[in-house]
């Protein structure tokens, strides 16, 4: 309070009035300064968030791309090592065509090759036969083309026409068997 307002001050210790508004105005005012900083520090802060939103946005929005790119690139380029090891094959092929006509031999060993180069292309890639003859029938890995009674026990497989393959563990086509009906009577 200032000197002027002490000497307005009643023998009673009282403020007058209009001196008390004064002074309330200016808290009132102090405390209206107090609160805009307040809700300017709040609106930096919202400005913040906002921005790291966007660019948390646009970083996701980047990375779901990209994962599309690498996936439709596996999709194209995913059987090339597979693709690059069937040309041995087919190179084996090419050479064994090649052989002179009357020379069985070197023709029997070009398709010798030719199969050993597949077999181990094919083990390369985990693709394994399954060889059925003997064993009994597997309707998860054998497909029966017929029954047909034989000396071997009923759904013993007694041949086979084609092999089949998994990959990985999954079959990816079935042996195509016969199955013993049993002994006939």
């Amino acid at each position: 309070m200032s000197e002027e307002n002490k000497g307005r001050q009643s023998e009673s210790g009282e403020v007058p009035a209009d001196v008390a508004e004064a002074a309330q105005a200016a808290e009132s005012v102090n405390g209206a300064e107090s609160e805009v900083d307040v809700v300017e520090q709040l609106a930096l802060e919202i400005a913040e968030l906002k921005d790291k939103l966007l660019r948390t946005h646009a970083e996701m929005e980047n990375l779901r791309k990209r994962g599309e790119r690498q996936v439709e690139d596996a999709h194209k380029f995913g059987i090339e090592k597979f693709a690059t090891g069937l040309l041995d094959v087919v190179d084996n092929l090419e050479r064994a065509l090649g052989v002179e006509e009357g020379n069985e031999a070197g023709m029997r060993e070009g398709v010798q090759l030719t199969l050993n180069s597949w077999h181990d292309m094919m083990r390369r890639f985990h693709v394994e036969r399954i060889d059925a003859v003997g064993e009994k029938f597997d309707p998860h890995r054998h497909e029966a083309l017929s029954q047909m009674p034989s000396e071997e026990p009923e759904g013993t497989v007694i041949a086979q026409h084609v092999p089949g393959y998994s990959l990985h563990g999954r079959l990816i086509r079935p042996a195509r068997v016969l199955v013993s009906s049993g002994p006939a009577k």
